[in-house]
């Protein structure tokens, strides 16, 4: 399998489902729907969706239910990283080598498109439970997707990062690992989870989808910390060294260099382990967690 042209096929095709769950829709709020397209639009791996479609397919889904949580997900992972560029957050003013949100609609408009996403991203989600009242599988998905993008999940890891990092609060391993969990695998945990419900599998089955998308998301995070150090703005699309400039507690800076590369390499290999034990064809998403994990940019 060429891996690389593999993603850039699936990638395609979400995106253009994805288009057609935005707003179409315009009136004196126009500049805010601008504001979402730009956001949404402005490139991005759609590993998020990706993964979502992969585990479904993995447990035998069929249909087309999956579509609006691909949406879903792809929309709140976007609104994260518009209010993430904020000047009161990480100030950055690239993204995927584009002018971010904020640079070009400004700040005000920037922190309301990001707002727009993610209730959007509800408004979609729910449109699935509506069509499909009565089946507990679809209710569930919404409720993991709800949970994982909230105070429990992302927003809560979010929220120690930013203590940790304007207030001067001093940030131990454990605080640090808490963020990660919460900040960059919940997503990723959601996305493999819903995928798994809506085809059916079983509680011990998402449960292990869970494990696998933990063990992903810190290998993918610890890699970010890497590439924050070695990278270019040419391979990542954003400025380097960021990190440190914002004076932010990484991985690295606990572990070093060499220790990072190889707990990426270890927890890599415990997420793959993971998804061998598990039923259904997951050929394409074993090859999709090791590029991501080992991915350049």
């Amino acid at each position: 399998m060429d891996i690389e042209q593999e993603i850039l096929n699936r990638a395609s095709a979400i995106e253009d489902k994805i288009r057609t769950y935005m707003p179409k829709e315009k009136g004196f709020q126009q500049t805010v729907l601008d504001a979402m397209d730009y956001s949404v639009f402005a490139g991005g791996k759609r590993l998020r969706p990706m993964l979502m479609e992969a585990s479904y397919q993995m447990f035998g889904g069929k249909g087309n239910v999956i579509e609006a949580f691909m949406a879903a997900i792809e929309m709140i992972h976007t609104y994260s990283l518009v209010h993430d560029d904020l000047p009161a957050m990480d100030n950055d003013e690239y993204r995927r080598g584009k002018k971010t949100t904020h640079a070009v609609y400004g700040e005000a408009m920037a922190i309301l498109a990001g707002d727009a996403l993610l209730n959007y991203a509800y408004e979609t989600a729910v449109s699935a439970v509506v069509q499909n009242a009565g089946d507990i599988r679809v209710a569930k998905a919404f409720q993991i997707l709800a949970k994982k993008a909230g105070i429990y999940g992302m927003i809560g890891g979010q929220v120690v990062d930013v203590e940790s990092e304007k207030n001067g609060q001093t940030i131990d391993r454990e605080r640090l690992d808490f963020i990660y969990r919460l900040k960059t695998s919940a997503l990723l945990e959601a996305s493999l989870m819903i995928g798994a419900v809506l085809a059916g599998a079983d509680d011990i089955e998402v449960a292990q989808m869970e494990a696998a998308g933990t063990k992903l998301g810190l290998a993918f995070q610890i890699q970010d910390d890497i590439l924050d150090v070695t990278g270019t703005f040419e391979q990542l699309g954003k400025p380097i060294g960021s990190d440190d400039k914002n004076d932010k507690a990484t991985y690295v800076a606990f572990e070093g260099l060499d220790k990072a590369k190889e707990d990426v390499r270890r927890f890599s290999e415990e997420a793959v382990s993971i998804l061998d034990k598990l039923r259904g064809n997951h050929t394409f998403l074993r090859e999709l967690f090791l590029y991501l994990i080992n991915r350049n940019r």
